[in-house]
């Protein structure tokens, strides 16, 4: 405690450098924090379970153009052939493709309209009922389609009356758990709830309800169309080198295109989020070496500027390690000072981010974290300038008074 008054006094006559670096501090917790807090939810984002094994599904799109070609009959054979080739687990043609980004979702009710009736959204997938066996996701409850309940359709002329939903959506539309074979509706289209099927992801992971699914047994004759295939483990490459002569050899008059792994069209859809985490990354460190920077610079200034001091003190019996800690309490009060603010910071800068970007509310761990941090990179910083200040001779310090 006695050296805490010279210690004031000296950090007094050279305060401009001392307030800077508290305010560096301040400023580098704030944003240390808040983005080791985001790049935690992102990773999180990132790594979230699917519910699909994207890496042995894949996806391409097939255009018909010739005039003569009965589409609807031209689909199930493309079905029958695609599913025969070597290492294919099954095949479907699908409205939209799941982790795409891209899909059709719609509002589910519990009653036509025009009568008033909760409802909620899902992402929705059509296709023959193959669908469930090709996505890889498990039946939970209930049963699966049979060929009697899909619909075959030139539009939306005619409709299934059954579907297939994850857990959580009908969940969330009957809170007591007794959704299995209630009736929703789509306007005035019922919809049998037959079963319920394992979490997976729609379309969109970065949908707030992206674990709202409906599967429906409905095919739509049309000349584009998207296919879906799910292949055996490790066999997925072999296979997707071989669907473009498979189907050209059976009707020549179409266009294969964008034949893509489903883990690719995940990648796609979140590269913006793997980019900010990235960046992220790389201003944390840069502002980490900066701070430490300036610990050490002040330090070795602080160590230039008082050499007679040292030496005085060195000269009147004080031992290396009294310099050392001395130097080490200095860095102590100051880092403080800057950890007080830079808490207040953080917490202002993360009510910004939840206001003007929906980011969650800053998880006050990361804050804990981070302070803890940046004062042990401190205190690794002023070592060794406090270990220098140690080499100073009495004899040399004290030899102009």
């Amino acid at each position: 405690m006695s050296e805490l008054k010279p210690i004031f006094n000296a950090l007094w006559r050279s305060k401009t450098g001392a307030l800077l670096l508290i305010v560096q501090i301040a400023v580098t917790l704030a944003i240390v924090s808040n983005a080791a807090f985001i790049i935690h939810d992102r990773v999180s984002f990132l790594n979230q379970d699917t519910g699909l094994e994207a890496e042995n599904l894949f996806r391409f799109n097939l255009y018909t153009f010739g005039k003569n070609v009965d589409i609807a009959k031209q689909q199930e054979i493309d079905e029958t052939l695609l599913r025969a080739i070597p290492g294919v687990a099954d095949a479907v043609v699908i409205n939209q493709v799941p982790l795409s980004g891209s899909g059709d979702s719609t509002n589910f009710h519990l009653k036509p309209t025009p009568q008033q009736s909760r409802g909620a959204r899902a992402a929705f997938f059509m296709a023959d009922e193959n669908l469930l066996n090709t996505l890889g996701v498990k039946l939970e409850d209930g049963r699966n389609f049979e060929a009697a309940d899909v619909v075959y359709s030139q539009g939306f002329d005619k409709t299934a009356n059954v579907l297939l939903a994850t857990r959580s959506y009908v969940n969330e539309l009957f809170p007591d758990g007794d959704g299995l074979g209630q009736t929703i509706y789509l306007g005035d289209n019922p919809f049998k709830i037959i079963g319920i099927i394992a979490p997976m992801k729609g379309p969109w992971l970065d949908d707030e309800q992206a674990d709202n699914v409906a599967l429906i047994p409905q095919v739509m004759a049309a000349p584009f169309k998207r296919v879906l295939i799910r292949t055996e483990s490790g066999r997925r490459g072999e296979v997707m080198q071989q669907v473009e002569k498979v189907l050209l050899a059976s009707e020549s008059e179409r266009v294969v295109s964008r034949i893509t792994g489903v883990d690719k069209l995940l990648l796609e859809q979140t590269s913006q989020d793997r980019l900010m985490k990235n960046m992220l990354l790389v201003l944390i460190t840069v502002l980490l070496l900066v701070t430490a920077l300036g610990i050490c610079g002040l330090a070795l200034f602080n160590v230039g500027r008082r050499t007679r001091q040292i030496g005085t003190r060195r000269a009147l019996g004080a031992k290396k390690s009294d310099i050392v800690r001395y130097f080490l309490l200095e860095n102590t009060l100051v880092s403080l000072i800057g950890i007080v603010l830079g808490v207040g910071l953080a917490l202002a800068m993360s009510d910004v981010l939840m206001r003007h970007y929906s980011l969650p509310r800053l998880d006050n761990w990361f804050i804990l974290y981070s302070l803890a941090g940046i004062y042990l990179m401190g205190v690794l910083a002023v070592y060794w300038p406090a270990q220098r200040a140690t080499l100073i001779s009495p004899s040399i310090a004290t030899r102009s008074v």
